[in-house]
């Protein structure tokens, strides 16, 4: 079933990725009934620099650019980096000296990506293809990990949560958009509610998510949903550290799921997406206008 899943997943960020190359037109439409995402997520300041196809491909949850208080001179990794969106705007971030690499398994969304960096004249972005179970990086060569509504995707969890804490460098952080749904929902009760690929069926709750960034490691880990995307889903912020050697004790990951899950069962069903400290508000993903979310 792993297999099968994964190569569903790839099938429908490939086609995704032909829609914009082979455009004019959107990208691959989601499945009736599941939350819709993409560029409405983003502010006009950020989406005017870039490239149509950047912007047409965008099929994430979030910004977590937003929030990952990128600086310059670091290296940035974006795991499972689609069209190349986050990837840009993180490598204007880091430079000058900096460097942001984007981790795709799906050779049409590297092409398209690789295209979109060019276009863009962004010479410090760098494409690799890979699974982010097994990401291509030296131990300790990373500053910060982002992602965008890509780790529900993967049937290896904890294996990608290893990888974050092998990648980062001690102090490194961790700043991801994703997909957390509540406690109380079950495993089948997320499958009944969307289809593996649309982001849905393999989401963590908040406990879940917590468990699994401590047990490899990572401490400082924060929970924050910024909006509802569906019946007991939302999208979150997800934080955390890989901790300096001698560094004080965290407070436990049940605490840290705790306080997400409180917060996510106060949203509005139909809010506003807070993309981060001095950032614009923007309408939550599935607002009328935008092609794909």
């Amino acid at each position: 079933m792993t297999d099968q899943l994964r190569a569903e997943v790839r099938d429908h960020y490939a086609r995704a990725a032909l829609a914009v190359i082979d455009g004019p037109g959107c990208c691959s439409p989601i499945a009736s009934g599941e939350p819709a995402f993409g560029p409405g997520l983003y502010t006009p300041e950020e989406l005017g620099p870039l490239p149509v196809d950047a912007v047409a491909a965008s099929l994430g949850c979030g910004n977590p650019t937003a929030v990952a208080d990128l600086r310059p001179g670091e290296t940035v990794l974006d795991l499972g980096s689609g069209g190349g969106i986050d990837v840009l705007l993180a490598a204007r971030r880091v430079a000058p000296g900096g460097t942001a690499y984007g981790l795709d398994m799906t050779d049409e969304m590297l092409t398209l990506a690789r295209r979109n960096a060019a276009q863009a004249g962004v010479d410090n972005a760098v494409f690799v293809k890979g699974e982010i179970e097994a990401i291509p990086l030296p131990d300790a060569s990373v500053d910060v990990v982002i992602s965008n509504c890509v780790i529900n995707l993967s049937t290896e969890k904890p294996r990608v949560f290893s990888e974050i804490a092998r990648v980062l460098r001690p102090g490194g952080r961790l700043g991801v958009s994703d997909i957390v749904a509540d406690d109380d929902l079950t495993a089948a009760d997320r499958a009944e509610r969307g289809s593996f690929a649309g982001c849905v069926a393999g989401a963590l709750t908040f406990s879940e998510y917590a468990a699994g960034l401590t047990a490899a490691g990572l401490t400082g880990i924060r929970l924050t949903p910024t909006h509802a995307v569906g019946d007991g889903l939302y999208g979150a912020i997800v934080a955390a550290v890989r901790p300096q050697a001698g560094s004080p004790a965290e407070p436990g990951d049940a605490d840290a799921a705790a306080a997400g899950l409180h917060a996510a069962r106060a949203l509005p069903k139909a809010g506003a997406v807070v993309l981060g400290r001095g950032s614009a508000e923007t309408q939550a993903c599935g607002s009328s206008g935008s092609c794909c979310g």
